[in-house]
């Protein structure tokens, strides 16, 4: 035990200090096998294409909402030493805030430097109000497409901007490993120049104050929901904030829920 707490406050000393740090050999091969060949068969099922924007890739395949898809996927969001560090970062009663896959095919180029809290209209830096992680179901390196990363980015008092070139290093893993890190590092996936794909699970938390106090989408009937007007279904939190917090599966829970002629506009089509 006083191993495993030794090892737990050295992730977070990095994490406080570089604004990242990497687990090794934090899930078994039988797991990232069992996992990999599901998200193949999410991908089939699912009819997954490439995205038609640079930000989710237009040689990457995503499939969102993982938790929907089968109980494979419940270990993931409580791993045993991710979630220690998510409360290190977030506090107490955390939330998840996304679960998806993130498939990078060969030919993919590298995704723009972004900070995933940038969205978010608080001044910086500030405490972490988002941290993420990526688990390697495949080997992640510098070629075929390891996440990019600045250490320390995330004490800068402002985000990327979003297209500009910045220097970072690669984020180099075996299968197995697991990527943690602030969400206000900034990072981005990396370029595949290989035949063979990598891919990874993208599990993302949210600090649990991120949240309305009383909660609109179940406690409100559906059927109640579609006679509100536009304002008020919005208010109630089946919109989607800045083209981005509130999606399912890239649509807005409006669109999904309530009306499937209502418009829905992702932030990342956008780019």
């Amino acid at each position: 035990m006083s191993d495993t707490l030794e090892h737990l406050a050295a992730h977070r000393e990095r994490l406080d200090r570089d604004g990242y740090t990497v687990l090794l050999d934090a899930f078994d091969a039988p797991t990232a096998s069992a996992l990999h060949d599901d998200v193949d068969r999410l991908e089939r099922e699912l009819h997954v294409e490439f995205a038609a924007n640079g930000f989710e890739g237009r040689a990457t395949t995503r499939v969102y909402n993982l938790l929907a898809h089968g109980s494979l996927y419940e270990q993931v969001p409580v791993h045993p030493a991710v979630l220690p560090l998510m409360h290190h970062l977030l506090g107490d009663g955390c939330l998840v805030s996304s679960l998806s896959s993130i498939t990078i095919h060969p030919g993919e180029v590298a995704q723009p430097i972004h900070a995933d809290d940038q969205v978010i209209p608080i001044p910086k830096p500030h405490r972490a109000v988002t941290a993420n992680s990526m688990w390697a179901i495949t080997d992640f390196t510098e070629a075929n497409g390891a996440t990019r990363i600045i250490p320390g980015s995330h004490l800068a008092d402002h985000s990327p901007v979003y297209g500009q070139h910045y220097d970072s290093i690669c984020a180099e893993m075996p299968a197995g490993s697991i990527l943690v890190w602030d969400g206000g590092l900034w990072h981005g996936g990396g370029a595949n120049t290989t035949d063979q794909r990598r891919r990874g699970l993208a599990m993302n938390y949210c600090a649990g104050f991120i949240r309305q106090q009383e909660n609109q989408q179940l406690g409100i009937p559906l059927a109640t929901a579609r006679g509100f007007s536009p304002a008020l279904q919005e208010l109630c939190g089946f919109g989607v904030f800045k083209g981005l917090i509130g999606h399912i599966d890239r649509q807005s829970p409006a669109a999904v829920l309530l009306d499937p002629a209502q418009p829905s506009s992702m932030l990342w089509d956008r780019t």
